[in-house]
Protein backbone atom coordinates (compact mmCIF):
# COMPACT_ATOMS: atom_id res chain seq x y z
CA UNK A 1 0.00 0.00 0.00
CA UNK A 2 2.83 2.37 0.85
CA UNK A 3 4.51 1.76 -2.51
CA UNK A 4 1.26 2.45 -4.37
CA UNK A 5 0.90 5.81 -2.61
CA UNK A 6 4.49 6.64 -3.50
CA UNK A 7 3.91 5.81 -7.19
CA UNK A 8 0.76 7.93 -7.21
CA UNK A 9 2.71 10.91 -5.85
CA UNK A 10 5.52 10.40 -8.36
CA UNK A 11 3.05 10.12 -11.25
CA UNK A 12 1.23 13.28 -10.13
CA UNK A 13 4.49 15.22 -9.85
CA UNK A 14 5.74 14.06 -13.25
CA UNK A 15 2.36 14.92 -14.83
CA UNK A 16 2.43 18.42 -13.35
CA UNK A 17 6.00 19.11 -14.45
CA UNK A 18 5.64 17.68 -17.98
CA UNK A 19 2.45 19.73 -18.47
CA UNK A 20 4.30 22.90 -17.40
CA UNK A 21 7.21 22.09 -19.71
CA UNK A 22 4.90 21.53 -22.68
CA UNK A 23 2.97 24.70 -21.94
CA UNK A 24 5.83 27.09 -21.27
CA UNK A 25 9.28 25.74 -22.05
CA UNK A 26 8.90 23.81 -25.30
CA UNK A 27 9.39 26.02 -28.35
CA UNK A 28 8.53 23.43 -31.03
CA UNK A 29 5.78 24.94 -33.25
CA UNK A 30 4.32 21.48 -33.89
CA UNK A 31 3.37 21.12 -30.22
CA UNK A 32 0.54 23.60 -29.94
CA UNK A 33 -1.65 24.99 -27.23
CA UNK A 34 -4.25 22.30 -27.80
CA UNK A 35 -1.93 19.59 -26.41
CA UNK A 36 -2.60 18.46 -22.86
CA UNK A 37 -1.20 15.76 -20.61
CA UNK A 38 -3.97 13.46 -19.40
CA UNK A 39 -2.20 10.74 -17.47
CA UNK A 40 1.23 9.43 -16.54
CA UNK A 41 2.13 5.81 -15.78
CA UNK A 42 5.58 5.19 -14.35
CA UNK A 43 7.03 1.71 -13.90
CA UNK A 44 7.86 0.79 -10.27
CA UNK A 45 11.61 0.73 -11.05
CA UNK A 46 11.37 4.31 -12.45
CA UNK A 47 12.98 3.28 -15.75
CA UNK A 48 10.09 4.16 -18.07
CA UNK A 49 7.22 6.58 -17.96
CA UNK A 50 4.28 6.54 -20.39
CA UNK A 51 2.88 10.02 -20.88
CA UNK A 52 -0.63 10.06 -22.37
CA UNK A 53 -1.35 13.26 -24.27
CA UNK A 54 -4.50 14.54 -25.91
CA UNK A 55 -4.34 16.64 -29.05
CA UNK A 56 -7.36 18.45 -30.48
CA UNK A 57 -7.12 18.65 -34.23
CA UNK A 58 -7.06 16.52 -37.33
CA UNK A 59 -4.94 13.41 -37.84
CA UNK A 60 -2.17 15.34 -39.60
CA UNK A 61 -1.82 17.76 -36.68
CA UNK A 62 -1.80 14.85 -34.21
CA UNK A 63 1.02 13.13 -36.08
CA UNK A 64 2.98 16.40 -36.17
CA UNK A 65 2.58 16.84 -32.42
CA UNK A 66 3.70 13.27 -31.76
CA UNK A 67 6.80 13.76 -33.95
CA UNK A 68 7.56 17.01 -32.13
CA UNK A 69 7.23 15.32 -28.74
CA UNK A 70 9.43 12.43 -29.85
CA UNK A 71 12.12 14.87 -31.01
CA UNK A 72 11.91 16.86 -27.76
CA UNK A 73 11.95 13.82 -25.43
CA UNK A 74 15.59 14.38 -24.38
CA UNK A 75 15.01 18.06 -23.66
CA UNK A 76 11.85 17.33 -21.64
CA UNK A 77 13.62 14.55 -19.71
CA UNK A 78 16.53 16.85 -18.85
CA UNK A 79 14.19 19.55 -17.52
CA UNK A 80 12.24 16.91 -15.62
CA UNK A 81 15.47 15.68 -13.99
CA UNK A 82 16.23 19.22 -12.82
CA UNK A 83 12.76 19.76 -11.36
CA UNK A 84 11.87 16.38 -9.85
CA UNK A 85 14.25 14.91 -7.29
CA UNK A 86 14.43 11.23 -8.30
CA UNK A 87 17.42 8.92 -8.26
CA UNK A 88 16.63 7.81 -11.83
CA UNK A 89 14.78 10.03 -14.23
CA UNK A 90 12.49 7.78 -16.26
CA UNK A 91 12.67 7.51 -20.04
CA UNK A 92 9.59 9.24 -21.43
CA UNK A 93 7.33 7.46 -23.91
CA UNK A 94 4.59 9.65 -25.36
CA UNK A 95 1.28 7.99 -26.28
CA UNK A 96 -1.62 9.61 -28.07
CA UNK A 97 -4.87 9.34 -26.08
CA UNK A 98 -8.09 9.85 -28.05
CA UNK A 99 -10.43 9.32 -25.10
CA UNK A 100 -11.42 13.02 -24.90
CA UNK A 101 -12.41 13.18 -28.57
CA UNK A 102 -14.17 9.84 -28.26
CA UNK A 103 -16.24 11.07 -25.30
CA UNK A 104 -17.16 14.29 -27.14
CA UNK A 105 -18.29 12.29 -30.17
CA UNK A 106 -20.32 9.88 -28.02
CA UNK A 107 -21.94 12.80 -26.20
CA UNK A 108 -22.99 14.33 -29.53
CA UNK A 109 -24.41 11.01 -30.70
CA UNK A 110 -26.38 10.60 -27.47
CA UNK A 111 -27.73 14.14 -27.84
CA UNK A 112 -28.81 13.42 -31.43
CA UNK A 113 -30.54 10.22 -30.37
CA UNK A 114 -32.32 11.89 -27.48
CA UNK A 115 -33.46 14.75 -29.75
CA UNK A 116 -34.67 12.21 -32.31
CA UNK A 117 -36.64 10.26 -29.72
CA UNK A 118 -38.09 13.49 -28.31
CA UNK A 119 -39.25 14.52 -31.78
CA UNK A 120 -40.79 11.12 -32.50
CA UNK A 121 -42.70 11.10 -29.18
CA UNK A 122 -43.80 14.67 -29.79
CA UNK A 123 -45.21 13.68 -33.19
CA UNK A 124 -47.20 10.82 -31.68
CA UNK A 125 -48.86 13.15 -29.19
CA UNK A 126 -50.05 15.49 -31.96
CA UNK A 127 -51.85 12.74 -33.88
Amino acid sequence: MKNNNRMTRINDEILKEVAQILRGELKDPRVGVMTSVLRVDTTPDLKYCKVYVSVLGNDEEKQGVMKGLKNATGFIRRLLAQRVNLRNTPELIFKLDDSVEYSIRMSKLIDEISKGSANSTGDDENE
